[in-house]
């Protein structure tokens, strides 16, 4: 009984960790803005809680359910905000499950071997997440007309949306958050799972 209440302490504490690494929803109204940061926090709390759920429960296929907790989470807080009179495309849903399930399928192809998970399931998180991403916010309808037309309350100065200057595509989110996640992916998930090694041992 202790060992199962345990699975279910580190579910809820892991994702109540992710959802608040940063801000955890896209809102229309600056996620082009806030894309890399993103990408960076969630890639990377993505594949702690993750990797340490999975570790310690030594079943391939606990990532994807680590992701699918914290999609279930988020479409009830877009839920909230629709009921609030927002529009439908006012919050964007994060895609954690393909990212975990890349994470499930090498920790299953590598025979249950914990450090490719970390090395190679990691790099695939932080290389893949950005990019599921970034197709999804790009079938939300018109972010512009949404952003201005429906500002949220708590919006700060420093993320007012601002009228986009066309032609300046030099800096790239895509790329930018791709580099950044999977480069801290990898040993903040090592340091993970070392803390599972101490926990146990």
């Amino acid at each position: 009984t202790t060992h199962y209440l345990f699975i279910v302490v580190v579910a809820v504490n892991s994702t109540l960790l992710t959802i608040n690494a940063g801000d955890y929803i896209f809102y229309t109204d600056w996620m082009w803005t806030s894309f890399v940061v993103f990408s960076v926090s969630q890639s990377t709390m993505l594949a702690v809680g993750a990797i340490y759920y999975m570790l310690f429960t030594g079943v391939p296929g606990t990532a994807t359910y680590y992701a699918t907790i914290m999609t279930i989470y988020t479409w009830v807080a877009k839920g909230a905000w629709f009921a609030l009179g927002y529009p439908y495309d006012f919050i964007v849903v994060p895609v954690w499950i393909p990212s975990a399930m890349l994470l499930d399928l090498t920790y299953w192809a590598t025979r249950r071997n914990k450090h490719a998970a970390i090395i190679i399931g990691g790099t695939l998180v932080g290389l893949s997440f950005p990019l599921f991403n970034m197709v999804n916010l790009l079938l939300v309808r018109d972010p512009l007309e949404v952003a201005f037309k429906y500002p949220r309350p708590t919006l700060p100065a420093y993320m007012t949306p601002i009228e986009p200057q066309v032609g300046k595509f030099y800096n790239s989110p895509v790329a930018l958050g791709s580099g950044a996640g999977a480069v801290l992916t990898v040993p903040i998930a090592a340091l993970g799972a070392k803390l599972n090694t101490w926990t146990y041992r």
